[in-house]
């Protein structure tokens, strides 16, 4: 099995509907979790300098890392998860 990182996108203050939805989705694939995880405060350094970032739209606001055979299946694992504005896989590469 290959591990899986799904980023999840966006922020909107959730309502006991979207956590139920949430809680469905990590019941759905928790056989195949590995880890799962939420974001809180978030700074950017560039060689600009250092901002803080709003918590919004644009924002990673959670992942999931999650087993699966292949990309194809971690897609189909991802169906019914309540993301709000995007959610993002990548294969995990292990050195």
């Amino acid at each position: 099995m290959k591990k899986f990182m799904m980023l999840h996108f966006g922020f909107e203050q959730p309502t006991p509907d979207v956590m139920e939805k949430w809680n469905q989705w990590f019941a759905a694939v928790a056989e195949r979790t590995v880890e799962h995880g939420g974001f809180m405060n978030c700074r950017e350094i560039s060689h600009d300098g250092t901002v803080d970032l709003p918590f919004g739209a644009d924002s990673i606001t959670g992942y999931s890392i999650i087993e699966a055979e292949d990309m194809a299946e971690a897609e189909r694992l991802a169906e019914g998860n309540p993301f709000i504005k995007s959610l993002r896989i990548y294969e995990v590469r292990n050195h």
